[in-house]
This record gives structure tokens, C-alpha cells and sequence, in this order.
């Protein structure tokens, strides 16, 4: 008698876990697959946590998360080679209960998220990698695995299985990812002592700071980088287009050991130890590349879809959210007693454009094109943005009214009158 679930996730990172929670804990039959040696050892994220969306999933997940630190301050700067100009938010209403943003060590999160599938009555086998899907006629009816008698059948697959998806490829779900619409990040994790890290931040206890980073980091190239603080570590990452590595011919680590170097960089993590080096594909595309969503008998959540938001650097709630969705989209079917085709799990699409997911990505969906076709926004701005600000706070005997037209000029001279009005208009069309 061949095996058969309800229902067979494959991945184990948020999506994944929060499709195989939802599931299970209403009662379904679960199978969730991981290629990697444990839950998450595969899965690499700039390691924010945005409780929100987990909290619809897990209400009391505070209890016994393995959280690091709750942000209390947001910084966003602007890099120059030697400078930046930047922002920041720090507020007490980010330092009461409930908090809003942690910072978290993925591989400890994962394996937490998945012992509460576990824990909720799901199946969960790591080490094995889904090789193709099970069709029956035009209908996944399960996966093929690389173990002995890997056939296993269900109701429903859920792909969960990261930004490249292979699966979902070779099914012809959606196509080969072109290189503007994906980025590579690298990252670090660097030890530091915790009163370090809280004399550097000004922070105390388990508060914590992120900061986001644009500009000659990435060496004119689409990209971030970013800077999070963790309980006895650091967090330091940058990203890019493919295709500008493509390129640019610059190799990621040597991006990341500049970025380091930056004056304003440099300092905060000086003495640091270096305890570990990763990288990581990310879906850039936007509301445009993300692919059809469902089908009959599966549907595709997380990274897999391309759900990630570049513009405010969110991921995981949105990745958390479609699984749920997902989740719940099965559990209602099922209590209705309907078949699991692509009509009904249209349901799934439904439930996904009336959330934050599909509304936030659809209303940068023009940003990706244009910061794509525009890397002055990631050269010329920065550096005539901090070049500004030196100018008028610099004080040497030159009136402020000779200092304003210089930097008029620096504007002009570099970007022209047409240039700007045509800047001002494409940012503004991509933000509308």
C-alpha cells in the first residue's frame, strides 16, 4: 500500500514551517521534507523576525522563541566613499511588550519553528531531497524522493523549497529566474562582547538596532547592505543584482571586506571575531516576477514565489504569511469537502492579494525596473547627498548663500536640470 499525507511541504524555513503548523495543527496529515542535515541548516536570512506575522500563527511564540534582541532604533544611511548622511527612529514604544522586531540566528529559530510542527503532529524528515513531483495526469499527486521507494503521495504539495525552486521549474510552474530579478547577498556573523555591543549601540538588556546601508558599498551596483545587532554577535551583510556581479566581474566577498573598511563601519565592529560566512540567492523581482501561485494540487509560498519586499527589506513575515495562507486555504477546503484543483485553490490567490503580501509588492512593483536602469541613485546621489551635507556644516568664512549655489551647482553639474526633474519623476512613479 503506497503512503500517502494530506498534505506534503517541502522546506522547512518560515514559509514552510508556517504552511506545516497551520495544517497540522488542524488536524491534518503532514509531511514535511528538508534536504539539509537538520531543519534550517540550509535557510540563511539577514535575521529579522517580525512578530506579527508569527503571532497569528504561534500567539504566544515569545515564550520560548530562541530570540536575540528586540529593535528599539531603525538607522538607514547613505554611503559615500568616506561619509554618509542617514537617519534614525528610536522609540519607547518599540521598547514596551509586545515588541514588534527581533533579531534572531536562523538555524536556532528553524529548529524551533519546526519542533512546533513536530509538536503539533507533523512528520518531519530532514536529509532527503524531493527530486521531482508526482503527476497524475495533469495533477501533483506527490513527490519522488531520494530514498529507497521514495514515491510519496498527498492531497496537496506546498513548495517551500527556496528561491530557486527547482521543483517548481522543472514542473514548468514558472520560469528559469532572470539575473536582474534576483540578488546574491553575502553575510557575516561576528562575535562581540554583549557590553561591547551595547556601548557601541547605546542599548541595554536585550535592545537592539538595525541599520540599512545604500551607496558606494555596492559600488554603483543595485544593492544594500546591513548592520544587526544580535545578543553576543554582529550581523553584517551586503547584496546585489546577478547581473551586476555578472557584470562588474566584483566578487561578493571582496564587496562585503570593503563595505567593512567604510569609516563608518570600521568602528562599530572593530575587535569583532568572525564566526561565520554565507550566501544567499534572494527573489528582487517584485510584484512583476512573482509566478503563478497554484495549481492542481500545489501551491508555491516564500521565497519560492518571489515574496520579498526590497524596498522596506522584508521577507520572512511575508514568506510566514503565505504559509499560513496557504495553511488555511487547505484547512477550508477540506472542511468543505472540496476537491484540491486549481479552481478551488484559486482560493489561495484570493486570500494572498487581499493581504499586506500582495498589496505591498504591487505597489513598488515599478521600482525593481527602475533602480535597475538607474544606478545613479546608488553613485551619483549618494556621494552629492553627503557632499551637501559636508558643505553646509562645514564652517570656514564662506557665506551659507555661496555654499547654497555650490551645491545647486554640484547637482546640476552632475545630473543636470533635466536629469533631476527626470529622477524626482521615475522615484516618484515607483513609489506612488
Amino acid at each position: 500500500m503506497r503512503e500517502k499525507f494530506d498534505a506534503i511541504v517541502v522546506g522547512a524555513g518560515p514559509a514552510g514551517n508556517a504552511a506545516a503548523y497551520t495544517m497540522a495543527s488542524a488536524g491534518l496529515s503532514v509531511l514535511q521534507i528538508e534536504r539539509g542535515e537538520t531543519p534550517g541548516s540550509k535557510n540563511v536570512q539577514g535575521a529579522i523576525l517580525y512578530a506579527d506575522a508569527l503571532e497569528r500563527i504561534i500567539p504566544d511564540f515569545r515564550d520560548d522563541a530562541p530570540l536575540e534582541r528586540y529593535l528599539i532604533e531603525q538607522r538607514f544611511w547613505m554611503l559615500s566613499e568616506d561619509a554618509y548622511v542617514g537617519s534614525n527612529y528610536r522609540s519607547e514604544a518599540f521598547n514596551r511588550p509586545p515588541y514588534n522586531r527581533y533579531t534572531i540566528v536562523r538555524a536556532q529559530f528553524d529548529k524551533w519553528f519546526s519542533k512546533k510542527v513536530q509538536d503539533a503532529g507533523g512528520l518531519v524528515i530532514c536529509e532527503t531531497t524531493v527530486r521531482e513531483l508526482i503527476f497524475d495526469d495533469e495533477r501533483v499527486a506527490g513527490v519522488m524522493t531520494d530514498r529507497e521507494g521514495g514515491a510519496i503521495y498527498a492531497d496537496l504539495v506546498v513548495l517551500a523549497d527556496g528561491v530557486n525552486s527547482t521543483l517548481a521549474r522543472k514542473a514548468g510552474f514558472h520560469p528559469e529566474l532572470k539575473p536582474k530579478d534576483v540578488a546574491l547577498a553575502v553575510k557575516e556573523t561576528l562575535f562581540l562582547a554583549p557590553e561591547i555591543i551595547d556601548q557601541r549601540f547605546n542599548l541595554k538588556g536585550e535592545e537592539g538596532v538595525a541599520i540599512e546601508m545604500g551607496g558606494a558599498i555596492t559600488h554603483g551596483m543595485v544593492g544594500t547592505g546591513f548592520l544587526y545587532t544580535n545578543k553576543e554577535t554582529l550581523t553584517i551583510g551586503v547584496g546585489c543584482l546577478l547581473s551586476d556581479f555578472t557584470r562588474e566581474k566584483i566578487p561578493p566577498y571582496v564587496l562585503l571586506e570593503r563595505m567593512k573598511a567604510h569609516p563608518a563601519i570600521a568602528p562599530l565592529i572593530e575587535g569583532a571575531e568572525l564566526k561565520e560566512y554565507v550566501a544567499h540567492l534572494i527573489p528582487e523581482g517584485g510584484y512583476n516576477a512573482v509566478p503563478k501561485l497554484y495549481g492542481n494540487g500545489w501551491m508555491i509560498v516564500g521565497d519560492s514565489a518571489g515574496l520579498v519586499n526590497s524596498v522596506h527589506r522584508e521577507g520572512s513575515n511575508l514568506a510566514m504569511t503565505s504559509g499560513r495562507l496557504a495553511g488555511e486555504t487547505a484547512i477550508e477546503l477540506r472542511a468543505a469537502g472540496k476537491p484540491l484543483s486549481a479552481a478551488n485553490l484559486a482560493l489561495y490567490k484570493r486570500k494572498m492579494d487581499d493581504s499586506f503580501v500582495m498589496k505591498d509588492l504591487k505597489k513598488y512593483r515599478r521600482l525593481p525596473d527602475v533602480l535597475h536602469k538607474n544606478p545613479q541613485f546608488f553613485n551619483a546621489y549618494p556621494e552629492l547627498l553627503t557632499g551637501a551635507m559636508h558643505q553646509m556644516i562645514q564652517v570656514d568664512g564662506e557665506d551659507k548663500k555661496s555654499k547654497e549655489r555650490a551645491v545647486r551647482r554640484s547637482f546640476g553639474q552632475r545630473r543636470g536640470l533635466f536629469g533631476l526633474m527626470g529622477d524626482a519623476f521615475r522615484l516618484w512613479r515607483a513609489f506612488e
